[in-house]
């Protein structure tokens, strides 16, 4: 019987595909093709679950569809040169019906395998996008490179907001770009290729008000605040004392407070930075009535202008670092003293806990070994009463400091005190005072001003007791 074209050209293919290794190229093209399918529309929230399920899944179904692809072809021909060689290669065949037995066992098994593939691996993948929308997939599944964030996040004021309402927000476009990024730097992991430590800021980060402002805005009226910044003296006795701050923080539709100036209605800043954004030499100011003014660093130079990074201010260049925050030792010392977590009844526990933190240490090992041991030293050599009576004491302040430690330093990431700028504030990094520092100057000699008040009011400095608490019934 003579065949239509069409059918000429297909029937080899036909019979010469019911082979083995064509079977398995069907098998893993279309397990890979079907998951995909429901992988790319998915922007689901789920359970987490194995912080390797997340790799395995989505970094192994492209592989396995595209050797799926290469199979079948390689299986043809295979079995076309075995059956040449043989000499049983047929000269005609078949019609390509349901009585030709290579054309039923090829659809049968590829009809199987696609509604196998749609049942479990629509469920999988599915499931897999969700956990890889998880924090334990963006924290755990690279234990080293993300260690320092993920521990950093777990004692932030977002510990229950997702990494990707922030690193990703809404939208499918920001959602392939984050996929295709998280591809690259999976490959860093694996060919051990990631900087250490990584660098900040990320220039390609979403910008906030598509982020942060889903929860948080800038018009919104945040009026004063009260800070109460408890601060020890490395003296013997540890002297307590407290600083009280009325935080200015304004907003609503006034240009009033640290956020009506910056970003209140119709203000808009602009700046130039170099790559770490810590040196701005030109601002331009744009008030609420479209009215600008520009203020250049002293040794502001236009010709480099080019080389530098243009930026539009937001809630980050501010709060760098919402969610990933790293304190200095001395900082993290008076937390953990006012929070009885160190006995401050210690003797130069302030002074020699900042002494014994701020040594280096090879790994988060040895600083475990090493930093109770420190302070076991001292007190045996300098204070032995105090060693012989007070071992209980002494091994609470031990682990608090290791805490401390291992929550800000990170020697295999290269991370150490002050590696990571917090740009809130100006005690431990310039923070304000890249602009705010009375030397950016406009033409006509206006400058920013670096005027305490403006920000904030000192309601006690330093005090023991401050008034203010008592008359508040705080203390």
């Amino acid at each position: 019987m003579k065949l239509p074209l069409s059918e000429k050209l297909l029937s080899p293919l036909v019979y010469l595909s019911n082979n083995a290794l064509s079977f398995l190229g069907v098998l893993l093209a279309t397990t890979g093709g079907v998951s995909w399918f429901f992988v790319l529309p998915a922007e689901l929230s789920g359970a987490a679950l194995h912080p390797y399920l997340g790799i395995l899944a989505f970094l192994i179904l492209p592989g396995l569809f595209f050797a799926g692809l290469a199979l079948i072809p390689a299986g043809i021909y295979l079995r076309l040169r075995n059956e040449r060689r043989r000499g049983i290669y047929p000269q005609e065949f078949p019609p390509l019906d349901w009585a030709n037995r290579e054309f039923r066992r090829l659809v049968v098994f590829i009809g199987v395998v696609t509604l196998a593939n749609v049942i479990i691996g629509g469920n999988f993948t599915y499931s897999a996008v969700n956990y890889m929308d998880s924090v334990n997939f963006c924290g755990q599944s690279c234990h080293t490179v993300m260690k320092p964030e993920f521990t950093a996040y777990q004692d932030s004021p977002h510990f229950r907001v997702k990494c990707v309402e922030c690193h990703i927000g809404a939208g499918a476009s920001w959602f392939v770009k984050s996929k295709i990024s998280g591809v690259r730097q999976v490959f860093a992991v694996i060919f051990n290729t990631y900087s250490r430590p990584i660098p900040t800021p990320v220039h390609d980060l979403r910008p906030a008000r598509e982020t942060c402002e889903e929860c948080h805005w800038p018009q919104k009226f945040g009026g004063y605040r009260l800070r109460i910044l408890p601060k020890f003296a490395e003296d013997e006795p540890n002297t307590a004392t407290k600083t009280v701050l009325l935080m200015k923080i304004g907003g609503g539709s006034e240009i009033f407070g640290i956020h009506g100036v910056h970003l209140g209605p119709g203000v808009v800043i602009e700046y130039l930075s170099d790559h770490s954004r810590q040196t701005i030499p030109w601002v331009r100011y744009t008030d609420g009535a479209a009215r600008s003014a520009e203020f250049t660093a002293k040794d502001w130079n236009p010709r480099e202008k080019g080389k530098l990074e243009r930026r539009t201010m937001d809630c980050l260049d501010c709060h760098s670092r919402p969610s990933h925050a790293f304190e200095m030792p001395e900082t993290a010392l008076d937390k953990a003293l006012a929070a009885s977590q160190i006995p401050a009844s210690l003797p130069f526990v302030r002074r020699e806990g900042a002494r014994i933190l701020k040594a280096a240490y090879a790994s988060s090992a040895e600083a475990a070994r090493g930093i109770p041991a420190a302070l076991d030293e001292f007190y045996r050599k300098e204070r032995p009463a105090v060693y012989g009576s007070r071992r209980e004491d002494l091994q609470k302040a031990g682990r608090a400091l290791v805490a401390i430690f291992n929550r800000n330093v990170f020697p295999e990431m290269k991370i150490t005190w002050g590696t990571y700028p917090n740009n809130i504030g100006h005690t431990d990094f310039p923070g304000c005072f890249r602009c705010h520092d009375d030397q950016h100057a406009s033409k006509e000699g206006k400058t920013v001003p670096q005027d305490c008040s403006a920000c904030h009011q000192l309601v006690a400095m330093d005090e023991a007791k401050p008034e203010i608490l008592g008359k508040l019934g705080i203390e």
